[in-house]
């Protein structure tokens, strides 16, 4: 009988690394979460029954016990997945933790009930035994807990590591409460649903990868050139466009950035960027560019475009939330001194010459936002009839949607007289050319100005930022640009 169990004992490793079964898989892992923490009772009984003569071969007992809790151990920490899953690191981290945090909550369970019944009578030779020895009795108990505890960890770890659509302020908000009974529960269940849907999220993506990886879908007649917004830089290890570009690339665009400053004016950041615009033409040998541009990059590119004299070299402008009518937010933001205005322009000035900017104007290209100077601009700078214009906008769901916007968007809010807004632009702002819509998903939440160039690389439950902008340029491949 000894021969036996450590048979089996040895069976088991040798099945789940064949991939013939699978000890994490919804049924053994529920026969593993009952068993495993209370291997020291089991480690018990095997003990008696041996000084009593019913198991032969005692020395083969402990070993194979042994081997098969030291593996399950391994397993279960490093190794949750058991078979091969189709999809990148972190998913697989995130997926493993979900599975963990669910290995561990049955567990509790179980063990509750288990210990339930185990001091209620139900089980009189356990009972006696336990108590004959309560030195076994208490290590049991505390090997049970550490046993699932550590499980719970490993699990909550992975996923508050890897998942992004947690969020920097709600994976803080978590940890703080984590360990406070009764909420940790449905914190555990929040994080378990979160994991859930960006590993469904992030397969059905890898997916749809692996189906057009020789399709090309984004590569264009023309290179892209993508223009950022005020602000920002076009920062090598900190990309303003998030894992846009990367995804465009991998689906046959060419990218290229404006490089323009990030406090520059229209004017200078036009020159900025026609500049940039010829080194493309000469690098690629072509003879016209794509531009995407984003927020004020929008009105950079127009400039560009009419004023100086670039419509021959650009074949099509993408404008995603371009204050085109201006933003409501300067019109508070004017009612400020002025003194105050430039000296609080000043610190951004200085700032920003350490990025790299040589000559940072945030007082001016700041004013150059408002509605009162874009309706002039807009007299001033008439669309190029050689040039395909088109634009989308953004709006958020309310106030709450993005904690960096909450503030603008209520202010926004405010000096619109409640316009539909992404936190910076209003829609009707947005609009210039052919409007090719508003990006939403069908939950409070909304979509806002940062989350149109995945600023915080986070994802959203019914948007995709990479799958919009890969839409947005294999439409501008149908169209020949």
């Amino acid at each position: 009988m000894g021969i036996i169990i450590f048979l089996i004992c040895l069976l088991i490793p040798v099945l789940d690394m064949a991939k013939k079964v699978n000890i994490t898989g919804k049924v053994p892992r529920f026969f593993c979460m009952l068993l495993l923490p209370q291997s020291i009772l089991l480690w018990r009984l095997a003990a008696e029954s041996i000084e009593k003569g019913f198991l032969s071969f005692p020395s083969f007992i402990p070993a194979g016990l042994l081997l098969l809790y030291i593996y399950s151990l391994i397993r279960i920490h490093l190794f949750p997945i058991g078979k091969a899953v189709s999809c990148t690191l972190r998913i697989k981290i995130l997926l493993g933790g979900q599975i963990l945090l669910s290995c561990s909550l049955w567990g509790f369970l179980m063990q509750g009930i288990f210990y339930l019944l185990l001091f209620t009578g139900h089980f009189p030779r356990l009972s006696s035994l336990l108590h004959a020895t309560p030195l076994w009795h208490t290590a049991n108990v505390v090997h049970s807990l550490v046993f699932l505890f550590l499980i719970l960890l490993n699990g909550q770890i992975r996923i508050l590591l890897s998942c992004y659509r947690l969020g920097i302020v709600k994976r803080m908000i978590i940890v703080l409460n984590l360990w406070i009974p009764f909420i940790n529960l449905f914190l555990m269940h929040y994080l378990s649903k979160k994991a859930t849907e960006e590993c469904d999220h992030e397969m059905y993506r890898f997916a749809t990868r692996a189906a057009r990886i020789h399709s090309n879908q984004c590569a264009t007649r023309y290179p892209l050139v993508m223009l950022h917004g005020i602000g920002f830089r076009d920062l090598r290890y900190f990309n303003y466009w998030g894992r846009i570009p990367r995804e465009l690339t991998q689906n046959g665009a060419v990218v290229y950035y404006g490089h323009q400053e990030a406090w520059g004016t229209i004017e200078e950041n036009a020159a900025f960027v026609q500049r940039k615009i010829k080194e493309v033409l000469t690098t690629e040998h072509c003879e016209k560019v794509n531009i995407i541009a984003h927020s004020k990059g929008g009105l950079d590119a127009r400039y560009l475009i009419t004023h100086l004299h670039m419509e021959h070299q650009v074949a099509s402008l993408t404008t995603i939330s371009t204050p085109h009518m201006g933003s409501e937010l300067l019109l508070v933001l004017n009612r400020l001194p002025d003194r105050l205005y430039r000296l609080i322009s000043s610190w951004f000035d200085s700032t920003f010459r350490k990025f790299g900017d040589y000559n940072p104007d945030c007082y001016h290209a700041s004013k150059q936002l408002s509605p009162e100077f874009c309706r002039q601009f807009n007299q001033n700078t008439p669309n190029s009839a050689s040039v395909y214009y088109q634009s989308y906008a953004s709006v958020m769901g309310h106030c709450w949607s993005d904690s960096l916007l909450s503030i603008p968007h209520l202010l926004m809010g405010l000096a619109s007289h409640g316009k539909p807004n992404d936190g910076l632009v209003t829609e009707d702002s947005a609009k210039w050319g052919i409007f090719k819509g508003t990006f939403q998903n069908k939950y409070r939440r909304g979509i806002s100005h940062g989350d149109m160039i995945d600023l915080k690389r986070e994802d959203y439950k019914g948007f995709d930022v990479m799958e919009a902008y890969v839409g947005i340029v294999a439409d501008l491949k149908k169209l020949g640009f």
